[in-house]
């Protein structure tokens, strides 16, 4: 039977896998903002995105998305080791982190694909990575709003 500490490390290992695997696939096959349209409302189209989520804030620059996701994936780890709760889903959430991480540290940008539209309005490109981090943040809040521990409880969510 796998332990239950090895689950965090293997879907950490997944997502950013299948993150930088798709991206490399993306920047190898398409051109820059090349088109796929898949169905009349999905297209895959190589972006490059120097922001943060959709692009925002990119005037910031790059070493400052770069400590941004430094410190978080640092506080990640921390909290998964200190707490019990949640670990799966943080560590979905790290996996995506370290994915654009690593993009924005290799290249400078993180690479988007994924592009959602319905006639002329588009959703913002976005990878799997991308994916990851609001699955798993949508999780928490989720898992936060719908159990409140009382204070025995906490004391035996903590590891001593």
């Amino acid at each position: 039977m796998m332990r239950k500490s090895a689950l965090p490390a293997i879907v950490v290992t997944t997502v950013l896998f299948l993150d930088l695997l798709t991206k490399q696939w993306i920047r190898t096959h398409l051109a820059l903002y090349e088109t796929i349209a898949v169905t009349p409302f999905l297209d895959i189209v190589h972006f490059r995105n120097k922001g943060a989520a959709f692009g925002m804030l990119a005037s910031l620059g790059n070493p400052f998305f770069i400590t941004i996701s430094t410190v978080a994936a640092v506080a990640i780890v921390t909290y998964m080791v200190k707490v019990e709760k949640d670990r799966l889903i943080m560590a979905s959430v790290l996996g995506g982190a370290l994915g654009n991480m690593i993009d924005r540290i290799s290249l400078g940008y993180v690479t988007d694909f994924v592009y959602l539209h319905v006639g002329q309005w588009y959703w913002p490109a976005f990878n799997v990575a991308d994916t990851a981090l609001s699955i798993g943040i949508f999780l928490l809040v989720a898992s936060s709003l719908r159990h409140h521990p009382t204070g025995d409880e906490k004391e035996t969510t903590n590891k001593d």
